[in-house]
């Protein structure tokens, strides 16, 4: 593949259609809501899960810690009349409490624990192994001091803390609270402590299930916004699909409208050549035949035939001439609108004999080639329809500009095109041809056309758009002074 037909290739690739830049448009802002919500939602229920696990967290633990108290106010009062009696060296008032509290164990882990202010183990019913040994300085597994811990709290009168404990149900290590209280005539700290690790397996299931709740948020919101990229995907081929039908109707109607306007224009050209410049050239032909004869016969009338002749082809040179300037009048690209117009409702006047009033104001800035040959076929339009149709006695026509552009107005006061209605081209599709094609003209200069039809006559304003006017520069010529005879 050579490197040009490689660079139009991706050309062809890189261009995008109008279709998809329409999708693109409805799309992406469609895809980056979406994001946005499911990023916000994300942001919201994950920090508003956060909050209810760690309420959910501290309710579960506030709940042992009560039960904590609870279970050491009983083994209190199991042995509270004993040490209430017993001196403080009373070995056999210690060594029942010891007993009882041995006894007391509940559930797979519950039990309760004494060390001495030294940190000797006394009582450890699950762990029997503790009992007995000094257990000074001991840590857990991440080197949180236990035993100390335990006494300075019971000193202080009592309290929580919490440690990793090996659960004697399992052998495993887990998290343990405890609450100890001390015996201060005995020198004991007194506790008994619960695992958490269910309160934290409860938690971690809570966790687990919201970000699976979060997970299906996200779907459910990847489905809707695919839902809504199908509906607008869609949307736009229907209406693509409808517009471009809709464009072919319309291309095929203008079409065939195009052909029967040059098919008028032929037949209007063909009468002008068969009635006027026909019957004129044949009038001539006679008038040089008969010259002919009367000079080989040696006539006196030869030369009156010939100056006939002449007159005639003179008139046929002025009907071409007329015809040329219907066509396309040289007088509209050489000084403007205005004098053209003045020139169409002269030949207009002098030709159905209906008088004709012309005003126009001469412009600063002249209109482009564009909106000139608009608005004198409008005008010409206009004026053929009044010949034909209205049977007015009294025309007008008058061409300004103003602060929003330019306004050409043709009024007469014939019959109407429908007595007593007044009407809009813009927003009738009744119109003739000629209206037709007068609106047509305006649309395509971005201006508006207004009919108004009564019993006293028919107005047709057409406006166009300050936009169609030429800056002040493009009415100066190559010296930069203002160019005369400047207008529209």
């Amino acid at each position: 593949m050579s490197p040009a037909h490689r660079s139009s290739r991706l050309s062809r690739l890189r261009r995008v259609t109008y279709g998809q830049q329409l999708f693109g448009l409805a799309t992406i802002p469609l895809v980056l809501a979406a994001a946005a919500i499911a990023l916000l939602v994300n942001i919201q229920s994950s920090r508003m899960a956060e909050r209810e696990l760690a309420a959910l967290e501290r309710t579960l633990i506030e709940t042992k810690k009560e039960e904590l108290k609870n279970y050491l106010s009983l083994a209190r009062t199991a042995f509270v009349t004993i040490y209430g009696n017993a001196a403080p060296d009373d070995a056999l008032a210690k060594l029942r409490v010891t007993q009882i509290l041995s006894a007391m164990v509940y559930g797979q882990d519950g039990f309760f624990f004494v060390y001495d202010y030294d940190g000797t183990n006394l009582v450890s019913p699950r762990q029997t192994r503790l009992i007995g040994r000094n257990w000074t300085g001991m840590t857990d597994a991440n080197g949180v001091p236990v035993t100390d811990t335990l006494i300075d709290v019971a000193r202080s009168g009592g309290g929580y803390h919490t440690y990793e404990w090996e659960k004697p149900s399992t052998g495993e290590t887990a998290t343990m609270i405890t609450y100890v209280i001390g015996l201060q005539d005995w020198q004991w700290a007194i506790g008994t402590g619960v695992f958490i690790d269910d309160v934290l397996t409860s938690v971690a299931a809570a966790r687990a299930e919201t970000q699976s709740r979060v997970r299906r948020t996200f779907v459910q919101i990847g489905l809707i916004t695919g839902a809504a990229l199908t509906i607008v995907f869609l949307s736009g081929l229907f209406i693509t699909v409808r517009e471009r039908r809709l464009a072919d109707a319309k291309l095929k109607a203008l079409t065939q409208r195009v052909l029967d306007t040059q098919e008028e224009e032929r037949g209007r050209v063909a009468r002008e050549l068969h009635d006027s410049i026909s019957q004129i050239l044949v009038g001539v032909r006679y008038k040089l035949e008969l010259a002919k004869r009367l000079t080989s016969k040696g006539g006196a009338g030869a030369t009156k035939a010939v100056d006939e002749g002449i007159e005639g082809l003179q008139g046929a040179i002025g009907e071409v001439r007329r015809i040329s300037r219907d066509l396309r009048p040289g007088v509209l690209d050489d000084l403007g609108l205005g004098p053209a117009l003045k020139a169409l409702a002269e030949d207009f006047s002098a030709r159905t004999k209906v008088p004709v009033n012309f005003q126009t104001v001469v412009f600063r800035n002249r209109l482009d080639a564009e909106a000139k040959n608009a608005l004198y076929r409008i005008a010409q339009e206009a004026l053929t329809n009044i010949e034909r149709h209205a049977e007015a006695t009294e025309v007008s026509v008058s061409v300004a500009g103003h602060r929003n552009g330019a306004t050409l107005r043709i009024a007469d006061n014939g019959k109407g095109l429908t007595a007593g209605r007044d009407q809009t081209v813009a927003r009738t599709g009744r119109s003739g041809l000629g209206l037709r094609n007068m609106q047509e003209r305006v649309e395509q200069l971005d201006g508006t056309l207004r009919v108004t039809t009564t019993d006293a006559g028919t107005v047709i304003e057409a406006d166009v758009p300050l936009s169609h006017l030429l800056a002040p520069q493009a009415g100066r010529d190559g010296t930069g002074k203002r160019a005369k005879g400047l207008s529209l």
